[in-house]
């Protein structure tokens, strides 16, 4: 169950500070490049983010095709809120939202975070093996 307190919403209506003082508290490197992070989301095709009244408390990126494939690629909560339900709340929007997609694909960064995923109806690619090229 969510936090009745937090507000959701796909407006992207936070600035870059807001932006990056919540990379900062995961520890995510995104947050050491506030510019191109902020120019990201702007360009992102979903953004859902989670409110306490004029705090960012919680953000899922989506990135899609319009049409197939939709890919989560974001989904992180200020250490202060989590445990209140909102990145499960923030996944749920994203199935909604691409209900009628193919395929909604999400990687987590760390094995530790599947279970997570796991309970709201990801499965792991039996066949699939993540690959990328970093250039940070």
């Amino acid at each position: 169950m969510v936090d009745e307190s937090i507000r959701f919403t796909d407006d992207k209506c936070f600035t870059q500070d807001q932006a990056e003082r919540l990379f900062l508290s995961v520890g995510w490197v995104s947050a050491k490049y506030p510019e191109q992070l902020y120019k990201a989301l702007m360009g992102s095709s979903t953004v859902f983010s989670a409110w306490d009244g004029d705090r960012l408390v919680g953000l899922a990126r989506v990135l899609d095709d319009t049409s197939m494939m939709a890919y989560m690629h974001y989904v992180l909560v200020d250490p202060e809120y989590q445990g209140r339900g909102i990145a499960g709340h923030m996944v749920e929007m994203v199935k909604r939202r691409y209900a009628d997609y193919f395929y909604i694909e999400v990687m987590p960064e760390e094995s530790k975070n599947a279970s997570f995923y796991e309970q709201h109806g990801f499965k792991i690619m039996q066949d699939g093996v993540a690959m990328q090229i970093c250039k940070g």
